[in-house]
C-alpha cells in the first residue's frame, strides 16, 4: 500500500499544479522488516484567507493532466479494496466493469448479496454505457478526495493519502460530495478554472455508487442499503 501511495504522489507531481504535494522521501514495502512510506513534513496554514479557492483551482488543473486510456500503471487501494486499473480505451466499460461490477463480486464472496440485488447491479452495470454516454477523456483524478484527505498547509492547499487513476473527472466529485467538507468557494474556483459539461449533476450519485459500496465491503452496515437505492435510481 505504501509503494501505491508513493506513485500516486509522484504522479500528481508531475500534474505541476498549484496544490502542494509532499515529495516522498523513501517507501518500502514489507520484507523482513515493516513496510512504510517517508515524506517530507507540511506545515499546517496559521490562517486559511484564500485557501478553499486555491484548493479549488487546484484540483481542476490536477484534471488538466491526461492520458491515452482510462486506469493507472499498476493496481493501487482505496482504503483497502484493491483497485484494478487496467487500462481501458472506453470509460463506461471501465467503470461498470472495473469498479461496479468488481466490487460486486468482492461483496458478492465476502458479505454474501441476494438475488434481487444482484439482477439490479447486473442491470446496472448493463445500462452504464447509456448512462455515462458524454464526452470524457482520461483525466488524472485524486481518487479518494474527502475531508481528511487535504490540508492546508503554510505553502497553500495540500493533496494526500491518494487512490490516483486517469478516469471521467466527474468521478472525483462523487467522493468529495458524498461526505461534504468541500465549501461553496472550491466549487466556484473550480467551474470558474474548467468549467463541467452540462449533466454532471445528475451523474454525481452514479459516481458515489462506487464509494458507497466500497464503505459496505469495508465496513457493512447501512451502506449497502444505501447503494442498492442508488442502483435503483438509474434503472
Amino acid at each position: 500500500m505504501f509503494l501505491k501511495e508513493a506513485a500516486g504522489l509522484n504522479e500528481m507531481s508531475l500534474a505541476g499544479t498549484s496544490l502542494i504535494i509532499p515529495k516522498v522521501i523513501w517507501s518500502k514495502e514489507i520484507d523482513e522488516s515493516p513496510g512504510f512510506i517517508l515524506m517530507e513534513y507540511l506545515q499546517p496554514a496559521s490562517h486559511t484567507s484564500g485557501m478553499d479557492e486555491r484548493l479549488g483551482c487546484g484540483i481542476a488543473q490536477l484534471h488538466r493532466k491526461i492520458a491515452g486510456a482510462y486506469g493507472f500503471y499498476q493496481p493501487n487501494y482505496c482504503g483497502t479494496t484493491l483497485q484494478d486499473n487496467t487500462w481501458t480505451d472506453n470509460w463506461p466499460e471501465f467503470y461498470a466493469q472495473r469498479r461496479i461490477g468488481n466490487l460486486v463480486q468482492q461483496i458478492r464472496t465476502s458479505r454474501g448479496i441476494s438475488s434481487e440485488e444482484l439482477k439490479i447491479y447486473e442491470k446496472l452495470v448493463g445500462r452504464v454505457p447509456q448512462l455515462l454516454a458524454h464526452q470524457t477523456v482520461p483525466s488524472l483524478i485524486h481518487g479518494d478526495l474527502w475531508s481528511g484527505n487535504y490540508m492546508y498547509t503554510a505553502n497553500g492547499p495540500a493533496l494526500i493519502d491518494p487512490a490516483c487513476y486517469y478516469a471521467d473527472r466527474e468521478m472525483e466529485f462523487g467522493m468529495m460530495k458524498l461526505f461534504g467538507g468541500f465549501s461553496v468557494q472550491v466549487w466556484d474556483a473550480y467551474q470558474n478554472e474548467f468549467p463541467l459539461p452540462e449533466g454532471w449533476r445528475e451523474r454525481i450519485s452514479l459516481y458515489q455508487l462506487y464509494h458507497v459500496l466500497n464503505h459496505y465491503l469495508l465496513f457493512g452496515g447501512s451502506y449497502g442499503w444505501q447503494a442498492f437505492e442508488i442502483a435503483k435510481e438509474y434503472l
